[in-house]
């Protein structure tokens, strides 16, 4: 038996998801509020020392990290395979699956905070606000949450994380432009990997201009939301809050998002 430790629209959790449908694994799920903090607590520490979702559970043996939950998926269920047979292109796929850590992750958290999750933060009361900072044990990453939080789109951190992600974006427009998928011909883990950032930008109303200035992107996009995987990884996950939040807040968002980019 699978059971999943997610979040409605962690990046992260959203890769899994896609891959869990996308093979029509069942699985049990285990909410986590991260908002809330409950990623902190002990019971889910011994999951996971880093505080951080998803965590998969196979046969009581928790399974760290997405991507490598998502191989480890693959390996087990190899039926609707998701990586590409040729070495070549499995190599190609690895790396489109590192974009996430070689940065876009950690710009996506900055956008996310400076967007959407500051406005949760600064209602709670100053003590509550800095239990919930001071949760996060990474001395930079802590901070990187404070300034977005405290300052959004002025934070210097948010304009560097808005400049990484306009370039991968060109990235995946560019090799769009030679292939249907990231990979190659097929769908594969480097398109579930990559979806749920693009995926983001998206719902923070930062897409918009896509069919004009990235076309191969945008057309990709379509697709991939028009996967059977989609609706119950994505969709049927997102919150009502959230979209009532993304319209209170979209005009100054998309504001400070043009301005970072024209920095």
């Amino acid at each position: 038996m699978l059971e999943l430790y997610h979040h409605n629209t962690s990046v992260c959790a959203v890769k899994v998801r896609l891959v869990l449908a996308e093979k029509d694994i069942d699985w049990t799920g285990h909410y986590i509020d991260i908002i809330a903090g409950e990623q902190f607590t002990p019971e889910f520490a011994r999951l996971n020392p880093k505080c951080e979702v998803p965590v998969l559970v196979a046969d009581g043996r928790p399974i760290r990290e997405s991507t490598l939950i998502n191989e480890y998926l693959e390996d087990a269920h190899p039926e609707t395979p998701l990586r590409p047979d040729d070495p070549y292109e499995r190599a190609r796929m690895r790396l489109w699956c590192k974009v996430p850590d070689d940065g876009v992750h950690f710009a996506c958290a900055d956008l996310t905070f400076a967007a959407h999750h500051r406005h949760r933060v600064l209602e709670m009361s100053g003590d509550e606000m800095e239990e919930f900072l001071n949760n996060t044990k990474d001395p930079g990453l802590r901070e990187r949450k404070r300034a977005a939080v405290l300052e959004g789109f002025a934070s210097p951190f948010v304009a560097a994380a808005v400049q990484l992600y306009e370039k991968a974006l060109d990235d995946m427009n560019d090799q769009l432009a030679r292939t249907p998928w990231l990979a190659g011909d097929d769908y594969t883990l480097a398109d579930v990997s990559l979806t749920p950032y693009v995926n983001r930008v998206a719902m923070l109303g930062f897409g918009d201009d896509w069919p004009e200035t990235r076309p191969h992107l945008a057309d990709w996009f379509d697709r991939v939301q028009a996967r059977a995987n989609y609706q119950p990884a994505v969709r049927d996950w997102l919150p009502d809050e959230l979209v009532a939040a993304l319209g209170r807040n979209g005009t100054s968002c998309l504001d400070g998002y043009e301005a970072a980019k024209a920095a």
